[in-house]
């Protein structure tokens, strides 16, 4: 059986095996690499997480439908202690652990269309499994401030998804942590849309999520898409229904 060699908040994680994204430009230690049973019988699979927002860098695009992926960084970051101060593969990344299990989180700044070209390298320098890749993103046909995870899926449209894909050898079983934003109003085109700032009730709701988000994202990275999360999925599809 394999063990875990991992020291919490460490920048360190090393993976036996390398996934067939793309070849790392070099060696990287981030160690790891086992599951072992916690107190409350829960296992805990310690293999490292990449955790992507996709967005559009630059503070002309702050705030707008588009960038909730990197809010939601942004707010894993404040909340976990996890520092993004590097710069690595067109990313703006941050390397530190939810619970014990080590984490990278990454904001791609190479515009929203072009994601793909930090997704793939981080992958593959990091060798995370593409199990263990997590996509966050805004998604239109879900209602503002909806939340749902899913073990992985198509692109929908989305641009930003379909990059990430197409650097992954086409694969789609990673998964996805999508953030409603609705759709256009009538006639609105689409990119005004998404490129426009929320009004102060989407805001609202919005804050409200992402708040909710961080503690789901704890629950997928330590203890994977099991029953919390189906409940999880259930409960955001629901919480603006009236009884």
């Amino acid at each position: 059986m394999l063990h875990a060699v991992y020291a919490p908040k460490s920048c360190c994680i090393s993976h036996s095996r390398i996934p067939c994204y793309q070849k790392p430009l070099a060696p990287v230690r981030l160690r790891v690499l086992a599951s072992l049973p916690e107190p409350n019988g829960v296992k805990v699979e310690f293999t490292p997480w990449l955790i992507v927002g996709l967005g559009n860098p630059g503070n002309k695009y702050h705030g707008t439908r588009h960038n909730v992926g990197f809010e939601m960084i942004d707010r894993v970051s404040q909340e976990e202690g996890i520092v993004l101060n590097t710069i690595q593969s067109k990313a703006l990344i941050g390397i530190g652990s939810i619970g014990e299990v080590p984490v990278v989180l990454a904001k791609p700044q190479a515009y929203m269309n072009f994601s793909g070209e930090s997704v793939g390298p981080l992958a593959a320098y990091y060798q995370v499994p593409l199990r263990h890749i997590l996509l966050v993103y805004d998604e239109m046909s879900l209602p503002n401030g909806i939340l749902r995870l899913q073990p992985k899926g198509g692109h929908g449209h989305h641009n930003g998804v379909k990059s990430v894909m197409e650097h992954l050898n086409g694969r789609r079983d990673f998964p996805r942590f999508c953030i409603g934003i609705g759709n256009p109003p009538g006639t609105m085109d689409m990119k005004a849309y998404l490129l426009q700032k929320f009004s102060d009730t989407e805001r609202k709701q919005v804050d409200a999520a992402l708040d909710q988000g961080v503690a789901a994202m704890r629950t997928v990275v330590l203890e994977g898409f099991g029953s919390r999360i189906s409940r999880f999925n259930i409960g955001q599809k629901y919480k603006y229904h009236k009884v």
